[in-house]
């Protein structure tokens, strides 16, 4: 809990605030600071301010913590109230209950699974912590044609369900849990160190306050079992290699809510198309008369061929690009473009009379080339040598 600054400075109001001033504040920073409403790179500044301010809260809306607190500060809050104490007594029903935000002091304030005991609604039993099952991961491959135009998908994945027989309680049929005998129900053991007294979670039940002396059978206590399961997921078009696609409540079961699954896309690689971006990259070959008379060739996109022209005297490695013949942007879906790299081919063989045109060619442009033979002799030639 905070040690340092003022709470009435943290929810922003004067000594003088009454109590609907305070709740007033707190509603405001709270809307601002819940983790859910930041972007995601400010979640961890944002859970730490959120804790802060419900902690103001939790003292100034109470009149019996107040009052300690104006007398002595931290220091007589801390001597009186351990962490989970700090927030017994504070109503945060009438603050959350429209706006849907409960549920963030499910992790935050230890656990949350008996709301009536933090939210002051009267039970003082022992409050089980806040179970919610872990994420689970799986992959699947697709290829750029998809990713051109999106598609479904079926994944298949295991996870851990509510046990079929005990429904998640872990008790063989017919028993219930006990109250932990070590901290009778609390969820935690306290001890003394000077004026503070400092709490701890439980080590017989790990702070549910409730113990299991006949486990079921099926699941053992656990409360679970694997389940294999199936889903069709779709992939939206334009998505990117290593991406994950978040489906909420599919991941394993707790006891309270079940985790997500995550399902992370390949993309795999093509034998024609390099992607950057939204963008795509392919190379054509023509020859050397084409590149330099030119012509028009086709080239492949993914969802078919086209026609392009390619202009005289075309260079090696000259790029063209087609418009909005690429992949669509994830979010707008604009199409990005297609690059194509123009390769000139030189032929390894040439007939004899491919060899003379080229000759010619170089004579015409004044060009040395290697193991040329020159104009051929005529008859005349050869007679006017020999005389």
């Amino acid at each position: 809990m905070s040690t340092q600054r003022d709470y009435y400075e943290i929810l922003g109001v004067d000594k003088s605030a009454n109590e609907a001033d305070i709740k007033k504040a707190y509603r405001q920073l709270a809307m601002k600071y819940h983790p859910d409403r930041v972007p995601e790179g400010e979640k961890k500044q944002a859970e730490e301010k959120f804790k802060e301010i419900s902690e103001a809260y939790a003292v100034l809306s109470d009149a019996e913590k107040r009052k300690l607190y104006d007398a002595y500060g931290h220091a007589g809050i801390n001597s009186r109230f351990s962490e989970q104490d700090i927030f017994r007594g504070a109503n945060f029903n009438d603050i959350f209950g429209e706006a849907g935000l409960g549920s963030i002091f499910e992790s935050f304030f230890g656990g949350g699974g008996d709301f009536a005991d933090i939210f002051g609604g009267g039970r003082r039993g022992g409050r089980r912590q806040y179970s919610r099952g872990s994420d689970v991961e799986t992959t699947v491959d697709v290829t750029l044609e998809e990713v051109l135009a999106g598609v479904e998908r079926q994944v298949t994945f295991s996870r851990y369900t509510l046990c079929s027989e005990c429904h998640g309680e872990g008790t063989a049929k017919g028993t219930s849990r006990k109250t932990c005998p070590t901290c009778g129900g609390a969820g935690t053991v306290y001890r003394s160190a000077g004026f503070m007294r400092i709490g701890q979670t439980c080590p017989q039940c790990q702070g549910t306050g409730q113990i299991i002396t006949d486990p079921c059978p099926r699941c053992t206590g656990q409360g679970l079992e694997t389940e294999r399961k199936t889903l069709t997921v779709k992939i939206p078009a334009g998505i990117k290699h290593g991406s994950s696609l978040r489906i909420r409540g599919e991941g394993n079961q707790g006891r309270d809510a079940a985790g997500d699954l995550f399902v992370t896309v390949r993309v795999k690689q093509h034998s024609q198309f390099t992607r950057e971006e939204n963008n795509l990259l392919t190379n054509v070959t023509v020859g050397v008369a084409q590149a330099s008379l030119g012509t028009e060739t086709e080239v492949p996109t993914l969802d078919g061929k086209v026609r392009m022209k390619i202009p005289a005297a075309t260079q090696p490695g000259t790029v063209f690009r087609l418009k909005q013949k690429g992949l669509p942007d994830l979010y707008s879906k604009r199409p990005g473009d297609l690059f194509v790299k123009v390769n000139v081919e030189v032929p390894k063989k040439l007939s004899a009379r491919e060899r003379e045109i080229l000759e010619e060619l170089a004579n015409i442009r004044g060009e040395k080339v290697s193991g040329t033979r020159g104009k051929k002799e005529t008859i005349v030639d050869k007679v006017k040598k020999f005389m």
